[in-house]
């Protein structure tokens, strides 16, 4: 995908799209915005290696919320299978299909336009182009970049224990000693780091300036205008089919 697009369309996009599927549970909708995702995901030329990556974490979630349904799901129609607490029906059946598409639907969008999209990136446009607080955008931008410390700290704390030869016996308590341990590091670094950007005047307001431009144009309103019409030709296409369930009316 080309990286051109501002990070704060593509979150637009993917909200405008989950925020119509989440109104109804039907299969229709969420084919039609799904078969309407992957047109859009091969115009922007979304590399398919990482797609199909992501899009395998996902696809593992929306079978497992769609089994859970299949045997937990309401019962209507034609029991097929009864055991204990366990009913399959045409009920439960035709809401675990369309739950495992409404899944995909929403997930997708959300996982696959941002694959090649920076956490730098992203703040820039919070911070110019929806004009949040650079105070929140920078710390949520300065704590997500320590997240991979904490990797680091949880590999160094447990050599540190193995070395003292404490790493052998009772793995649990160990576990939670050292996941202490970096809660205090985690705690220690956030709290220096604050008091560091807050001395350099990353906090400015309304005087802040910004390093990178977050350019706004014809694509990003073109991007979109195009989860616009995925979200209304699928709301138009299951309403017509007359499967359209407002979940209010449930």
């Amino acid at each position: 995908m080309t990286r051109s697009v501002n990070p704060v369309a593509r979150l637009l996009t993917a909200l405008v799209i989950a925020c119509v599927l989440v109104l109804s549970v039907d299969w229709v909708s969420a084919l039609t915005a799904l078969a309407g995702e992957l047109v859009l995901f091969a115009a922007l030329g979304v590399k398919l290696r990482p797609a199909l990556t992501r899009a395998a974490v996902v696809l593992v979630a929306a079978t497992l919320t769609a089994i859970t349904i299949l045997l937990y799901g309401q019962t209507a129609g034609t029991v097929h299978w009864h055991f204990l607490l366990i009913t399959v029906s045409d009920g439960s059946i035709a809401l675990a299909v369309a739950t495992f598409l409404r899944v995909l639907a929403i997930a997708l969008p959300s996982v696959i336009l941002f694959i090649d999209v920076e956490s730098t990136e992203l703040a820039d446009g919070l911070g110019q182009v929806l004009r949040l607080p650079a105070r929140f955008v920078l710390g949520a931008l300065a704590g997500l970049r320590l997240v991979g410390l904490l990797g680091q700290d949880w590999r160094y704390l447990g050599y540190a224990r193995r070395a003292r030869g404490v790493a052998d016996h009772a793995r649990l308590r160990r576990m939670a000693g050292q996941a202490f341990a970096l809660l205090v590091f985690a705690v220690r670094r956030g709290s220096k780091l604050a008091t560091a950007m807050e001395a350099r005047g990353f906090g400015a307001y309304p005087s802040r300036t910004w390093a990178r431009p977050s350019p706004f144009g014809v694509r990003e309103f073109a991007l979109i205008a195009a989860g616009f019409v995925i979200a209304a030709v699928a709301v138009g296409v299951s309403m017509a089919v007359g499967t359209w369930n407002f979940i209010g009316a449930r």
